[in-house]
């Protein structure tokens, strides 16, 4: 597949280098040149020092054979029209990253499409659902529904409450247990685990669950006295936090702090609720937390452009009693230390936005991806096809490249987990993860 990213900014980066991953045919543009250099040093790319909106530099691109031309610079007006160049020279689909919510309405999306537009990614968006998501299980880091909720997959850090610490796996995760354990993330290294591995205190674990079962997957690992999320404060208004209210369950009272005071009045303007507060002032100030009611909130935000700001914040909403703390971290190169810090959940909308454009870029066997930041893999959903070879042998007997495990198959709308003695059968939805391992060679067991 021939790929054309516009824009060596964080995105299009962590898109060159998800790519990178898989050998894609893959030309990176730029106007920038030390932009351009930082990122072809440690990436098997090729990149072009241009502007995206040049004519010549498109064709030069190669845009009139490409599969996919990716426009992501922080200019929103230059990634539409270069995506209209694109397209009117031969590029088969073209994405633009816009900062406006108004372009991303549905009913826009025919009238870009004639444009030369066929898709459209709004990263507030992206980045306010993963929030909202979120904040729904108090107990539970991160969560990825699998075809609408067939199957759930959850990460969930293991405290001294676990009743499953340091029991080998193969005791736990038998072929009739109703969750199964994919991966563990445990002092900065993925575990792709076997049946003599065992769970540790602090290890961010990875289950795949049906929906029924979730409350005893809750049971186990000790998180049933967390209080549900009903009370949320926000720190920083930007357009995240405008999206995020705009999504919130009807249930949850929000209260959200911003220090500018043009913006807390926009912000009354857009949101209509009674169960929102715009408060102006400061989320790092104690007595202003303390008078708002931070011991009676379940769930602290920080979203303000500054990542140590956001990071900071949380370990102080957690001191003061909040369980659940979701922080902004723009910065990749703090995801680590966010993570070891114990922060709760990490938001990064660059990354969020990169490993969506990512699934497009997938064969047609794929029918969804995620990349997991905090586990530096992903998670595929394949559709398994008739004559593939994951039909043809018991799961156990596949061969499947070191650091894949099948997670679990959604059959007939139904999930399923998945045993070393489950047969794939043609049709069957099949959720895998992977650590360290091209997609394109998942991608033959499933044609």
């Amino acid at each position: 597949m021939k790929i054309i990213i516009a824009g060596a900014y964080a995105i299009g980066s962590h898109l060159a280098k998800l790519l990178s991953r898989n050998n894609q045919d893959i030309v990176l543009i730029d106007d920038d040149e030390q932009r351009l250099e930082n990122i072809s040093s440690d990436y098997d790319i090729l990149t072009m020092h241009a502007s995206p909106t040049s004519l010549a530099a498109l064709k030069n691109a190669g845009a009139a054979d490409a599969n996919l031309y990716i426009a992501v610079t922080p200019d929103e007006n230059l990634n539409m029209n270069s995506c209209v160049m694109a397209k009117a020279i031969g590029a088969k689909k073209t994405v633009a990253k816009v900062n406006n919510y108004e372009f991303v309405e549905p009913e826009m999306a025919k009238f870009y499409e004639k444009l030369g537009i066929d898709s459209l990614i709004y990263p507030e968006n992206l980045a306010a659902y993963d929030i909202v998501n979120g904040l729904k299980m108090s107990w539970v880091r991160q969560r990825w529904d699998v075809h609408g909720g067939a199957l759930v997959m959850l990460g969930i850090k293991l405290r001294e409450t676990c009743e499953i610490l340091d029991r080998p796996l193969k005791e736990l995760c038998k072929p009739d247990s109703p969750y199964y354990i994919v991966a563990i993330r445990r002092d900065g290294d993925t575990i792709i685990p076997g049946g003599n591995d065992v769970l540790k205190m602090y290890d961010l674990v990875y289950f795949m669950v049906t929906k029924q079962y979730i409350p005893y997957v809750r049971k186990i690992v000790g998180k049933e006295h967390y209080v549900d999320v009903k009370n949320v404060m926000i720190m920083g208004g930007g357009d995240t936090a405008v999206r995020a209210l705009k999504n919130m369950p009807e249930y949850m009272n929000v209260k959200l702090m911003e220090h500018d005071v043009e913006r807390c009045d926009y912000i009354n303007d857009q949101i209509d609720d009674q169960r929102v507060m715009v408060i102006n002032g400061d989320g790092r100030d104690l007595q202003l937390l303390n008078e708002e009611g931070i011991h009676t909130t379940q769930a602290f935000v920080a979203l303000t452009s500054n990542a140590e700001t956001n990071i900071l914040a949380c370990l102080t909403a957690k001191r003061m009693g909040v369980r659940k703390t979701v922080a902004a971290v723009e910065n990749l190169d703090y995801v680590n230390m966010a993570v070891s810090l114990d922060i709760g959940t990490i938001i990064n909308k660059k990354a969020i936005a990169a490993s969506h454009i990512y699934q497009m870029m997938l064969d047609a066997e794929v029918n969804n991806v995620r990349f997991l930041m905090t586990a530096n893999a992903d998670v595929a959903e394949f559709t398994a096809h008739p004559e593939s070879k994951v039909t043809k042998k018991r799961v156990f007997e596949l061969g499947l490249p070191n650091g894949a495990t099948i997670g679990g198959l959604v059959r007939n709308g139904e999930g399923h987990l998945v045993s070393g003695g489950t047969q794939i059968e043609a049709g069957d939805i099949v959720v895998v993860f992977c650590y360290n391992v091209r997609m394109e060679k998942l991608e033959k067991f499933f044609r």
